[in-house]
């Protein structure tokens, strides 16, 4: 799964945040936090509910002004770049996309291209191959002339990825790309993840809820606790027992994954047995 190289990890396309808080109203979520994003290489964000994930990527994505402290792109503060080089440089999937109403799916796609035209400029044949390439590897283009709003919510969530691949960057960020789909499609979804990586060199940062598929996808994985940075590092440097424990309170053991070799936590019931589900608590959370 996770294909690219160790030499791939670089400071081209490199996230990093300096003394970040993120707020809302008078609430501090993210607190303090001094983080370095690798370039190159697929980064997971884990942690239990309510820990700051998805409000991090939103600082990330300057979707949130920080109420102190700078994210920066490349050694450049992302609040002093304009709206379109950002968006030249850095895809984006929200946890819960706002959908155009009777919007459909190709339309939506080709709202990717956006950032690449120009004041007068023509829809060209590039732009319309980044929405059939996009439509094809998410599995949509049967449904491109069907309204975005009368698909399942997998489906739905397939059309927001095909438009952030449509938009052709280096830096991808994803919220959660996995919700709403069942095994088989979340599956499928990070192995697009991970040729994406490995073929284009594109650096992905992501949230994810289930710890062992962070772990298998992931280079580099960031653990955070009550808004503030409980790990970081690669998987296998990172995720053990005592982690486990102390970020969400639940009895484990730390295996390596028989398919990957990569870490596979395997939780404890209350009399010390292995129980059969592999996944930190989760659903949506703030």
């Amino acid at each position: 799964m996770k294909a690219a190289p160790e030499n791939r990890m670089d400071t081209l396309n490199q996230l990093a945040t300096q003394s970040l808080d993120l707020r809302y109203g008078d609430r501090v979520v993210v607190g303090g936090l001094d983080l370095t994003l690798p370039g190159g290489a697929v980064t997971a964000i884990v942690g239990p509910n309510a820990c700051g994930k998805s409000t991090l990527l939103r600082g990330l994505s300057r979707l949130l002004a920080p109420a102190a402290g700078t994210v920066t792109l490349d050694g450049s503060d992302i609040h002093r770049m304009s709206a379109k080089s950002l968006a030249l440089r850095m895809g984006l999937l929200p946890q819960q996309p706002v959908t155009p109403e009777a919007i459909t799916v190709e339309a939506l796609v080709r709202l990717g291209r956006y950032p690449h035209q120009r004041l007068l400029s023509p829809w060209s044949a590039a732009d319309q191959k980044a929405v059939d390439e996009a439509l094809e590897r998410t599995g949509t283009t049967a449904l491109r002339d069907q309204p975005v709003d009368r698909l399942s919510g997998g489906q739905r969530q397939r059309a927001w990825i095909a438009l952030a691949l449509a938009q052709d960057t280096e830096l991808l960020l994803l919220d959660e790309p996995t919700t709403f789909l069942d095994l088989r499609h979340q599956l499928d979804v990070l192995d697009l993840v991970a040729a994406l990586h490995a073929e284009a060199g594109r650096t992905v940062v992501m949230v994810l809820h289930d710890l062992g598929q962070a772990a298998r996808y992931a280079d580099h994985m960031v653990v955070l606790k009550d808004g503030l940075l409980a790990a970081a590092g690669a998987p296998a440097d990172v995720l053990d027992a005592e982690l486990v424990k102390s970020v969400f309170d639940v009895d484990c053991r730390v295996i390596p994954d028989p398919e990957t070799g990569t870490p596979l936590v395997i939780p404890l019931s209350r009399r010390g047995a292995p129980v059969s589900r592999v996944r930190a608590r989760g659903g949506p959370e703030g």
